[in-house]
């Protein structure tokens, strides 16, 4: 049976000013910031002679002692639920989606319900069975606020050649990406290993030491006064690789905290402005290519009107 995790924490010097999320994220690898935000709206997070009430902005101190209450996990149970996404195409072997931002892709940690994964056992008929219990269906992944296209294998054959695709490069995946500033050159590509970051667990890092290679194109659509619509192709499929590439190079996307997409001054989001904006593979059973785009989302769509009424 599972039971309570109690952390106790220290805030060092080199810490003081993190804000209290951020600090409890990095702190304890298994908790994502949504997750550290949950327990702190739960009264599960307790800072020594600090009320209650306690904020995720709030900057930690040097020397408070801070402890955090972790519930057992849930159990998740795959029942069917109304979950928004649009479908732009399905047969009998597969269905192409598209996952609006703010939706997980399946159950974890934090994510019992409500995921990509509920929603699909709503509307579709059949998932493949070879990527578990917990991810029927799931060919690949976009992180939580990444919004756009999505291919998913009602059967086992689809999926294992799908995967296959995928693994092999056939798959041409293209993103639109608001970035800070404007890349010069204009199009290139950028090829540096990535890993996981040796002390924040949560993130990747580009030119880690024991990085696997990841190789990612990407050109200038439109550009802005302190920021560009590129068009982006990532060869290989790591974790975070847009992100943490585009971010390498010193032009982070827009909203995306992780990898310093929340420069001051600059033009502001609520999520990472990264949409999964066309996809082209050959069907798995007809061999037959075939090509999607997947409209932008309208807070995508928003601020990019924002950023081109600002030229005039």
């Amino acid at each position: 049976m599972a039971e309570e995790k109690i952390f106790r924490l220290f805030v060092e010097p080199e810490d003081a000013g993190k804000r209290l999320d951020l600090f409890l994220a990095e702190r304890i690898p298994e908790l994502t910031r949504s997750r550290v935000k949950k327990l702190l709206s739960e009264g599960l997070v307790e800072v020594e002679r600090v009320g209650g009430g306690l904020k995720a902005s709030r900057p930690v101190r040097a020397g408070e002692a801070i402890t955090v209450r972790v519930p057992p996990p849930e159990e998740v149970r795959l029942e069917p639920e109304e979950v928004p996404f649009e479908i732009l195409y399905e047969d009998e072997d597969l269905a192409v989606i598209v996952k609006p931002p703010g939706v997980v892709v399946h159950p974890g940690a934090g994510h019992t319900r409500g995921t990509l994964v509920h929603g699909l056992l709503r509307r579709l008929s059949g998932l493949s069975g070879v990527g578990g219990e917990l991810r029927p269906g799931i060919v690949h992944r976009l992180d939580k606020d990444t919004s756009g296209l999505m291919v998913v294998a009602k059967n086992d054959r689809a999926h294992l050649a799908l995967s296959a695709m995928f693994k092999g490069r056939e798959v041409e995946k293209w993103y639109l990406a608001l970035v800070h500033g404007v890349p010069e050159p204009r199009a290139g590509k950028i090829e540096v290993p990535i890993g996981r970051h040796p002390v924040h667990r949560k993130k990747m890092l580009a030119g880690a030491p024991k990085g696997r290679q990841a190789e990612t194109f990407y050109r200038v659509r439109e550009a802005f006064r302190r920021a560009a619509l590129l068009e982006v192709r990532p060869y290989t499929g790591r974790t975070h690789q847009i992100r943490v590439h585009l971010a390498h190079i010193g032009h982070p996307i827009l909203g995306d905290l992780l990898y310093g997409g929340g420069r001051p001054g600059g033009p502001k989001a609520e999520r990472q402005m990264l949409h999964a904006w066309r996809l082209s593979f050959e069907h798995p059973v007809s061999g037959k290519r075939v090509s999607f785009e997947a409209p932008l989302p309208p807070d995508f769509k928003k601020l990019l009107e924002e950023l081109r009424a600002c030229e005039r």
